[in-house]
């Protein structure tokens, strides 16, 4: 059965503002399939010539952020008629953009929070009349949290604009949702248990995610179970809504009177020590290497 694979490479690395974390996550997968017996090799497109990509038979992603979850390594990978895990090219050019992914939701009745585009023309009064204080700004195609704050007062709007327009020319807002996060794993066509996610932090941050080890994950949510199951069903449909595919992530709050919004996806999801789908996965009685194989066999010429 390994062997079908043929020759696999490990997407990793890359050069965006989410290199260290990817770099992390290749390396377990490349772990993983070492262990299973697969011939496997780490790939880093920032290294090397991707056209050097035609050598191997299948690509497991696992880049983050810009050029890993933008769709371009994805057309590049397809016009080579190669294997790939993850979704295709205009779904993760959706999935990474915030924005996007908004627009498409709303449009579809599916529960996301209040948003807004902005530019340095918006006013801080004009945010706060359209969705409220507090709010959250972000850059609408980063990961990771990379670039979000939340936002109480004019002057740290101000400051923050500046810090996320750097990041990103395309700058949204979002109505701050005052409960608890949590998130749906989605692999080969199933929803994993839900991951409820208590940071010591103000809010599920860089920090929290991949520094600090205060993070509480709790799997199972403690959500009654037929909510639970309706709301992987809303995730799934969310998924399929933009197009993913392979496997991915839905990130959800929920308020304190039980309404749930989803945030965003993730289509090539973490997979490190902290990382929320193997520990989704593990719930299920599935180890890592178990895994890292059956998201490898979802790989496909998309």
């Amino acid at each position: 059965m390994i062997n079908e694979f043929g020759k696999v490479a490990v997407l990793m690395g890359g050069d965006s503002n989410e290199r260290a974390v990817s770099l992390l996550s290749g390396k377990a997968v490349f772990d993983a399939l070492k262990r299973l017996g697969v011939v496997v090799e780490t790939f880093d497109p920032s290294e090397r010539n991707i056209n050097e990509i035609k050598s191997y038979d299948r690509v497991f992603i696992a880049l983050h952020g810009r050029g890993g979850e933008d769709g371009s390594i994805q057309a590049a990978l397809k016009s080579k008629n190669i294997a790939y895990t993850g979704s295709d090219s205009l779904s993760s050019a959706i999935g990474i953009d915030k924005l996007k992914t908004k627009l498409l939701w709303r449009s579809l009745n599916i529960s996301t929070p209040d948003f807004l585009q902005v530019t340095e023309k918006t006013s801080y009064a004009e945010i706060v009349n359209l969705i409220e204080s507090p709010f959250f700004i972000k850059p609408s195609n980063e990961g990771s949290s990379i670039g979000i704050d939340k936002i109480k007062s004019e002057k740290q709007y101000q400051d923050a604009f500046i810090k996320t327009s750097k990041i990103d020319m395309n700058v949204i807002v979002e109505k701050f949702v005052d409960g608890e996060e949590f998130t749906v794993a989605i692999v080969n066509g199933k929803t994993l248990p839900v991951i409820k996610i208590k940071p010591t932090n103000e809010f599920y941050d860089y920090e929290a995610k991949y520094i600090k080890d205060d993070t509480q994950y709790i799997c199972p949510s403690g959500i009654e179970k037929n909510k639970e199951v309706l709301i992987s069903q809303e995730a799934f449909e969310a998924f399929r809504a933009i197009g993913c595919s392979s496997w991915g992530r839905i990130d959800f709050m929920m308020d304190k009177a039980g309404h749930h919004y989803f945030i965003e996806v993730n289509t090539s999801p973490g997979m490190t020590s902290h990382s929320l789908v193997p520990m989704a996965a593990k719930e299920l009685g599935i180890n890592f290497d178990q895994l890292v194989l059956e998201i490898l066999k979802t790989a496909d010429v998309k």
